[in-house]
């Protein structure tokens, strides 16, 4: 069998704040899609309505990406081909209340987990408890919208 491409695609009340905390966070790129958008607009397949211009470029209303800095990407639509975070907004008013069922787990190999943590509650991440186990140690922090990752 030959492997599946995949993308991990998150809701969010606001995707382009989400996509920005999670470049910053994970050292990503937000993708650029306003050639895309600008085509799209020229040749009337899309109404204005659904863009907004965010970052002084043109926007998708109810979606963001981030993409890997080393991974290839499209250039003429800027969507990423490797690996990816999306973020679509969702029509959920209501605040988060449970448990993630899936969360990101942050690594920096050469790092110092503290100094991650501040550098990620600068951005916007709250610390949510300290883990310490006997399989490891990590810090359980939400992202600006309440979503649970692990610093480890």
């Amino acid at each position: 069998m030959t492997p599946l491409h995949w993308k991990l695609v998150i809701d969010a009340h606001d995707p382009h704040a989400q996509a920005d905390f999670w470049a910053a966070a994970l050292g990503y790129e937000v993708e650029d899609h306003s050639v895309l958008i600008g085509a799209l607009l020229a040749g009337g397949a899309i109404q204005p309505e659904l863009t907004v211009e965010h970052r002084d470029r043109r926007a998708w209303r109810d979606a963001a990406a981030v993409r890997h800095p080393d991974d290839p990407f499209d250039e003429r639509s800027g969507t990423g081909l490797g690996r990816r975070v999306l973020f679509n907004r969702v029509p959920e008013s209501e605040v988060k209340t449970g448990k993630n069922r899936l969360h990101i787990d942050v690594h920096n190999p050469g790092g110092d987990r503290a100094e991650d943590v501040e550098r990620l509650r600068a951005l916007g991440a709250q610390v949510q408890r300290h883990v310490k186990e006997m399989g490891g140690e990590w810090v359980v922090m939400t992202d600006p919208e309440g979503n649970e990752f692990c610093v480890h």
